[in-house]
């Protein structure tokens, strides 16, 4: 690296002047791992920035250890795992603006080949919804390794998976938990991390909704995608109370057929606000602005994954002028990946994280999103089939008319080049919210 000053202690000077001033500015906030914390060979970090310099806003995070760039993430949001070597580590957390501008935050690290269970979520005396996802990883000195690891809620064994990490989704009661997560070596060893935690209790719960006999449904075709009903040559249907397959005995049937190559098929059912399927019409305005969670969860049946271009899985919410489509597709036979809704440009992004569908089988999708104060989109997680992924990226909303107030879930099929007749089944399918 080149320098332009004379000595050492100016430098010192320069940078320090430079880092006081540009903190007015700009910053990185690092909630984990600490500034002088022991940790094990896989460090969790979580991290926010923001500025006041760019009018655009920060584009980038990333990590550094020992000088070298290892982690880069979109956004203004930082939450992964970085392994790290024995030793001393210097890391440096830092966010990079659309206006050329940079600030950052150095975490100076012990890491230690030592027994132990570090979690990644939830954090310690945190205030969390019902439905809650719970990461980690445990080292040991056993030369055999980790054999397993458990959580405990209020002292009762509710989970166990084998080896050395943990990533799973716990639905936890309101109130105060006393939970634990737990690492058991091959040698009989043991290591416990304590996570108490304060589940919300002001959460509302909209069941059934496969079940509806209101779904509103329209096809859609290349190249503008217009919804279209009737649509020449995409053809669909909806059909409720199948007994099998299902998870309950009433499963609804969703079919998409015809004749276009990639023609898509969007089911939609209006929850909160007009239209409302569930007598919630909000006529006053008084519920929609105090909403700021959602998680959308659903069983989902692949007849035939070879035909399954896509499934889409959407909360949409609209208000005083403001359109808010929480987007997330399975990109099947696109790449197998998960992408999310870019609202402003209206395109997919991918996120990275692989979509592997169990085909001829019962799925289960959770995807947890949020309304940030400025009505930014937040995708927070999705959790295909047990396995979490913590997206924890942020879009704008786009404009829509002012008429528009409502919150709708959605639905959708996409056929492939062929246009294949294929066909999916819901259950147990809810939105949470508060």
């Amino acid at each position: 690296m080149k320098t332009f000053c004379s000595t050492k202690a100016l430098c010192s000077t320069i940078f320090a002047l430079f880092f006081l001033t540009a903190s007015v500015w700009a910053s990185v906030t690092v909630s984990s791992p600490a500034s002088g914390e022991t940790v094990g060979t896989s460090a969790h970090y979580v991290a926010s920035a923001t500025t006041t310099t760019c009018s655009r806003g920060v584009a980038s995070m990333g990590v550094y250890v020992d000088n070298k760039l290892i982690r880069v993430v979109n956004g203004t949001h930082l939450d992964t795992n970085i392994d790290l070597a024995l030793g001393k580590r210097q890391t440096v957390v830092e966010e990079w603006d659309y206006c050329g501008g940079a600030t950052f935050t150095p975490i100076d690290l012990t890491v230690a080949n030592q027994g132990g269970v570090w979690v990644g979520s939830p954090t310690p005396n945190s205030t969390i919804n019902s439905l809650a996802n719970y990461t980690a990883t445990a080292t040991s000195s056993c030369s055999k390794g980790v054999a397993s690891m458990g959580v405990y809620v209020n002292n009762k064994l509710l989970y166990v998976q084998q080896g050395a990490k943990l990533n799973t989704q716990m639905t936890l009661t309101p109130g105060p938990q006393h939970t634990v997560v737990e690492e058991w070596d091959y040698c009989g060893g043991a290591a416990f991390s304590t996570i108490d935690v304060n589940v919300l209790s002001n959460q509302k719960k909209i069941s059934n909704i496969h079940a509806s006999k209101r779904w509103n449904s329209w096809g859609q075709f290349a190249p503008d995608y217009v919804d279209c009903a009737p649509c020449d040559g995409v053809a669909w249907a909806i059909t409720p109370g199948i007994a099998s397959p299902s998870t309950t005995g009433n499963a609804t049937r969703f079919d998409i057929a015809g004749t276009r190559p990639y023609g898509d098929v969007l089911f939609s059912n209006p929850l909160i606000g007009q239209f409302s399927t569930q007598g919630l019409p909000d006529s006053n305005h008084t519920l929609l602005p105090t909403l700021h969670n959602f998680v959308y969860d659903t069983d989902f049946y692949v007849s035939n994954a070879s035909v399954t271009q896509v499934l889409e899985f959407d909360v949409n919410m609209y208000m005083n002028g403001v359109g808010m489509i929480w987007g997330t597709q399975c990109n099947n036979l696109g790449g197998k990946g998960w992408d999310i809704w870019d609202n402003v440009n209206a395109k997919w992004m991918s996120t990275g994280v692989p979509c592997t569908l169990i085909d001829h089988g019962w799925n289960h999708v959770t995807v947890q999103v949020q309304r940030g104060a400025d009505n930014s989109l937040i995708y927070q997680s999705i959790t295909l089939n047990g396995v979490i992924a913590n997206i924890n990226k942020s879009y704008a909303p786009f404009t829509v008319p002012p008429s528009w107030y409502g919150i709708t879930v959605n639905y959708q099929m996409d056929g492939d080049h062929k246009a294949s007749p294929n066909t999916t089944y819901l259950d147990n399918f809810s939105l949470t919210y508060w």
